[in-house]
């Protein structure tokens, strides 16, 4: 009994023992997690600012405020018409109580927070949803596609212009007003737009079409109708200018004359044509109210090139941050139209006129190693060659290697914009890597930094070593390497799909009764596109080989149908 009753004892103070161990094991464990953190993940741990400090220099106007956490990481993006308001809302000791778990876990991780003041709420819309697609916050929703607010364009150079609506400014001689925050209000003052001023809103008829037939809006009045010359395109060209005045905000005066309709139908009892009468108002308004378009050199950003290169060296060993860098990404559906683009990044920053892309020839099926290694070897032997062409006196006799030589005319040539890379990124995990190098080993140029990114689990794979490296999610390499593989992978979607959508115009031939596979293929191959075949006259089809006169006829009706 003694005996059993000293062990009892003994296991209470071993137990006593352990337990008072815990909290200082628990120390020793943080400052061996802090320790072994990477250098820019090291972060002062003191006390929690307090937001209210910083809140009361926060003005009552509408904007745009930013969450920070400790590593001044962007989290969420909101819009506020009254700033000092809403900020002051997340921040009350009571909200905590009754938020969600988002909410939640947002406010336990704010660490600090920026405001950027716009002129009205419309503004602020735009603003949000440009500084969601530029930082693309965890905890936000909204905004993180890559959808566009609405345009409204016209061609003023067209015989009889018309608005359209577009999502995409183009360099292509039109006239765009906007963006416009709402889509509603924006289709609501079009359609008014139209009747007001006599707009058509279908298109053009084309020389020679004889079958062309009035449209409903001529007959009920809603178009002041330029194609039958019911007004002459000298007066129609002054309705659009018009137009173009109101969409710019000059429309005080017709704004007047609404809001007195809406009054004088009140006043007759008339309520639902004045309640009709007050939503087109408030749509004009909304519409043609003046706001500023948000472009991406004007929005701020948390992003430092020149410190995520440093950081990319440091993690990746290399002797200097790597000025330029090219990522290779391969995009199929199935095996149809197996595509790969190179995307170039300059000090970090994307350099668009070395963007390339490709169609992948010598591969068949869908082989993403295979059309890795074709990729690079065009890529790099074009380079190589190109260099040789340049500075042939540097290559009759020279036992350099050709990496040797390359570094050499670029020390001699420094304006040349083809160059080799100081980094290499592929799309992939080992096996597009290793046929990447092999390639590289071919050209000679197997000194050339180059990893793969595996996008599940961000690993990044390195020639020569088994295991893959996992950089912190929050450090500034993964994310300048997660910007140019997005920026691959959308480059090389985007081509994808024009090459889709140029098939399936190509196949509308197919349905043409007397034009087989062959004459299909001549027909492109001398036209270019179906749009241009489209507006080819009957005379100049019949001039190919193999396609007769009343075949051309045929293809002619058949397009213009």
């Amino acid at each position: 009994m003694r005996k059993k009753l000293s062990h009892n004892i003994d296991f209470m103070q071993q137990k006593a023992e352990v337990l008072a161990e815990v909290p200082r094991r628990r120390d020793w464990t943080e400052s061996c997690m802090q320790r072994t953190l990477c250098p820019m993940e090291v972060v002062a741990r003191g006390e929690k600012p307090d937001p209210n400090e910083k809140l009361r220099d926060v003005p009552h106007k509408p904007g745009v405020y930013l969450m920070k956490d400790r590593l001044k990481r962007v989290i969420y993006v909101g819009k506020a018409r009254d700033l000092r308001k809403r900020l002051g809302q997340y921040f009350i000791p009571s909200r905590r109580l009754t938020a969600d778990l988002k909410t939640r876990a947002l406010l336990d991780s704010v660490w600090d927070f920026e405001i950027h003041p716009v002129r009205n709420e419309p503004e602020a819309l735009l603003l949000e949803g440009k500084l969601i697609k530029e930082f693309r916050p965890k905890y936000n929703v909204s905004f993180r596609d890559d959808k566009r607010f609405l345009l409204v364009k016209v061609n003023l150079s067209d015989p009889i212009p018309r608005f359209q609506l577009a999502r995409l400014k183009k360099d292509d001689g039109c006239r765009y007003f906007g963006p416009f925050a709402h889509a509603g209000a924006l289709r609501s003052t079009l359609s008014w737009m139209k009747k007001r001023f006599g707009i058509r809103s279908c298109r053009a008829p084309e020389p020679g079409e004889e079958d062309y037939r009035r449209c409903m809006d001529h007959i009920i009045k809603n178009c002041s109708a330029p194609c039958i010359r019911r007004v002459s395109l000298d007066e129609y060209r002054v309705r659009v200018l018009q137009a173009c005045e109101f969409l710019d905000g000059q429309s005080q005066e017709m704004l007047k004359q609404i809001e007195q309709q809406m009054k004088s139908a009140a006043e007759k009892l008339d309520f639902e044509k004045a309640a009709e009468l007050r939503n087109m108002l408030e749509d004009l308004r909304r519409t043609t109210r003046p706001a500023r378009r948000f472009i991406r050199g004007s929005l701020p950003t948390s992003i430092d090139p020149e410190a995520d290169l440093r950081s990319l060296a440091d993690a990746l060993l290399l002797p200097l941050p790597p000025v330029t860098m090219e990522c290779f990404d391969i995009s199929n559906i199935s095996t149809t139209h197996v595509v790969a683009s190179m995307v170039s990044f300059r000090n970090g920053v994307p350099d668009k006129s070395n963007y390339r892309r490709y169609r992948i020839r010598t591969v068949e099926g869908q082989d993403d190693f295979a059309s890795m290694a074709e990729v690079v070897r065009r890529r790099y032997s074009r380079v190589l060659l190109e260099s040789r062409t340049a500075a042939p006196d540097l290559h009759e006799f020279s036992q350099e290697t050709p990496l040797e030589s390359m570094t050499k005319i670029q020390q001699i040539q420094p304006e040349r914009t083809v160059r080799l890379p100081d980094l290499i990124v592929v799309d992939g995990g080992k096996g597009q890597l290793s046929a990447a190098c092999r390639e590289l080993q071919r050209l000679g140029l197997h000194e050339i930094p180059i990893i793969g990114l595996a996008k599940e689990y961000e690993e990044i794979y390195r020639p020569g070593r088994a295991l893959p490296l996992r950089l912190p999610e929050g450090s500034g390499a993964l994310q300048l390497l997660q910007r140019i593989r997005d920026e691959a992978h959308r480059f090389a979607n985007g081509y994808h799909q024009l090459l889709m959508k140029k098939r399936v115009a190509e196949s509308i031939l197919d349905d043409c009764p007397g034009v087989s596979e062959n004459r299909k293929q001549t027909l492109l191959k001398h036209f270019g596109s179906i749009e241009r075949l489209r507006k080819a006259s009957a005379a100049e089809i019949a001039r190919l080989d193999g396609i007769s006169e009343r075949l051309a006829e045929v293809i002619t009706r058949f397009l213009n149908r």
